[in-house]
């Protein structure tokens, strides 16, 4: 079979286009293909459709998918359509969409490879400048998530992380039932559920339906969850009260560090949940709380929040909070009058049982996106990775039609 024939096979064209020359270069393993249309062929209008004859031609080039291991280059004489009403335009061509630089085949290659790999290395991989790839990914994202429908989205997740090192931060929003990511900005103040609230109007919703935000006691997290969602109740999640209780203990070990006191290897031995320390770390822990009853009544307190939480009894905290004001360590007074200045929403969250796991499972993907957008220039890119990874989108993929 003759070559031109056989491209345009794979290449799937319709019956007004045809493969005109081929060119292989072994020396840069390069493969360019150049098409051209039928003479005489009308095409349709892009603005309304109507079939108009050929007005001039402009050439075109697109990155296509490799042959073999060959970089391959499809190169041709697009026509622009002199419409009756719209006048000169340039016509659309079935391999690619407008304005891209590479054809549909080549689109998906990039979205299915991005899915898997930081782009900085599937840019590397396919020989093409990052950039170009973040362009392609944000059009698909984009256009799935305008037509995202928020109008059953009834309970919230509001979280920060960081997004690159040091302080500074990005604002989640996920829904809690149906655990996509909805929104993500940059910011963690009051002013980003301002931006969420105006964005609910653009996806059919109002902020008047959402019942319930489960979040941290940020001060500003909570004037703007008041401000701007009158109706909901504010609940703060278990997840965040054992992050500050873990913080706690860990002012009081730094207490005997200051001191000399603890040895080598302490710090991740006092840490965490007993069950994830191994057994050198275990014996270590068991002896530096027998050794030091202030270690022992702090680890003794945290790890018996954890259970009240655990088993959602509002008695049990309320029985808590006394043992920790009593305790006569200062990390933990300041935790019990803390949770007490917040106890309508620690109580709801026990009455809700929204569970923090699906905010550790969010954040852990968007710490995946974050590698994944590895050597990101802008939040822009973090913010596609993130809802490639975490938004359940439903993606409009490419598709070649003959």
């Amino acid at each position: 079979m003759d070559a031109n024939k056989l491209f345009g096979m794979a290449l799937q064209l319709g019956p007004e286009w045809k493969v005109i020359r081929s060119e292989l270069s072994a020396v840069d393993h390069t493969l360019k293909i150049w098409l051209d249309f039928r003479e005489g062929h009308r095409f349709p209008c892009p603005e309304c459709g109507r079939p108009s004859p050929a007005h001039d031609t402009v050439e075109k080039r697109w990155r296509h998918m490799n042959f073999w291991q060959y970089k391959t280059e499809l190169v041709a004489r697009v026509p622009r359509v002199d419409c009756p009403e719209h006048g000169v335009r340039l016509a659309e061509v079935p391999w690619a969409r407008p304005g891209s630089g590479f054809t549909l085949m080549m689109e998906a290659v990039i979205r299915m490879l991005s899915q898997e790999m930081p782009v900085s290395q599937v840019a590397e991989m396919l020989k093409e400048q990052d950039t170009r790839l973040w362009r392609i990914l944000e059009h698909y994202v984009e256009k799935a998530y305008r037509k995202e429908d928020w109008s059953g989205v009834k309970r919230i997740l509001v979280d920060e992380t960081s997004s690159k090192r040091g302080h500074r931060y990005v604002t989640a929003v996920t829904d809690a039932d149906s655990r996509k990511l909805l929104f993500l900005v940059e910011g963690k103040g009051k002013e980003t559920l301002e931006a969420f609230a105006k964005e609910m109007r653009e996806h059919g919703a109002d902020p008047e339906q959402i019942g319930l935000i489960c979040m941290d006691m940020s001060p500003s997290y909570i004037a703007g969850a008041k401000e701007h969602f009158r109706k909901a109740d504010i609940v703060f999640d278990r997840f965040h009260l054992m992050q500050m209780a873990g913080e706690a203990v860990d002012q009081v070990r730094k207490e005997f560090v200051r001191q000399g006191l603890l040895p080598k290897g302490s710090l991740w031995a006092l840490r965490g949940n007993e069950w994830t320390r191994s057994r050198e770390q275990k014996s270590l822990r068991a002896s530096l709380c027998a050794a030091y009853p202030r270690l022992g009544r702090a680890i003794g307190l945290r790890e018996a929040l954890q259970e009240i939480l655990a088993q959602e009894d509002p008695q049990e905290l309320r029985w808590w909070l006394q043992w920790a004001d009593r305790s006569r360590l200062a990390p933990f007074r300041k935790l019990s009058k803390t949770i007490k200045e917040h106890m309508d929403g620690v109580l709801a969250f026990l009455q809700s049982r929204v569970t923090n796991g699906l905010i550790e499972a969010i954040n852990g993907l968007i710490q995946l996106a974050k590698r994944m957008a590895r050597g990101f220039r802008s939040f822009r890119c973090l913010r596609i990775a993130a809802f490639l990874k975490a938004g359940k989108l439903t993606l409009d993929l490419p598709v070649v039609t003959s």
